[in-house]
């Protein structure tokens, strides 16, 4: 992504601007410091204007006044994780979720942490256009007041692993509560204690973060995908 906007330059910018470009339509290795004496400044001004036109640096603007192909921006391999998703996504998550959802009269959302707050999140959109009761809940306390054989209890979960969902687990199966997991990791050993999973990738992010460290960015799509889903109903 590039952001090119001369508004944003003061006079002596667009000084520099207007005397810089024909040079560099017309020679293929103009250096920052030739750039420099051109415009009479420093090359540290050169430097501070292309970053203000929205570049990472003199090479980079250069490349673009030629018409040239920039080279591609390294991004992390969670953004590379993120895109796959987002490509590969299947809609029978969907389908699946909002099949569960109609056949219940409340649904408790509940998470911890981040977690919690694409909980909160889900809770605002789906209140907009769902008439059902709704509720996103931090903690097991407030839960098991709201769990009975007419709720679908959603865990929202990046790996699934807290053993104190354990205890929320266990009120809402006493209470005849139906229990659906949504695992942003996939992780075959939660078969054994869920019978209700919703798997959003086949993937896991980096081992080395702690589970409040791993981003939520899935969690988000899926939401927003639902939400269109319920919109074109």
């Amino acid at each position: 992504m590039l952001i090119f906007d001369l508004n944003r330059l003061n006079p002596l910018e667009h000084q520099i601007y207007d005397n810089l470009i024909p040079h560099l339509k017309n020679s293929d290795h103009l250096k920052i410091t030739e750039a420099a004496e051109i415009c009479g400044c420093s090359s540290s001004k050169i430097s501070k204007f292309v970053k203000k036109m929205g570049f990472d640096n003199y090479k980079q603007f250069a490349a673009f006044i030629r018409g040239e192909s920039l080279p591609e921006k390294k991004v992390s391999s969670e953004m590379e994780r993120i895109c796959r998703f987002a490509e590969q996504f299947d809609p029978a998550l969907v389908d699946t979720f909002l099949d569960q959802f109609d056949r219940h009269e409340k649904i408790v959302l509940f998470g911890y942490g981040p977690s919690f707050i694409c909980a909160q999140y889900f809770e605002y959109k789906l209140r907009i256009h769902s008439d059902k009761f709704i509720v996103a809940i931090p903690d097991i306390i407030t839960a098991s007041r709201r769990l009975d054989d007419k709720t679908l209890l959603v865990i929202f979960s990046t790996t699934g692993k807290f053993a104190s969902f354990q205890a929320v687990c266990e009120e809402a199966r006493q209470n005849g509560c139906d229990i659906l997991l949504i695992a942003e990791e996939y992780n075959q050993e939660l078969i054994d204690d869920y019978e209700n999973i919703l798997f959003l990738t086949n993937s896991t992010q980096s081992q080395q973060l702690k589970p409040y460290e791993k981003s939520r960015t899935c969690f988000i799509i899926f939401i927003e995908e639902v939400i269109f889903a319920l919109m074109e109903r």
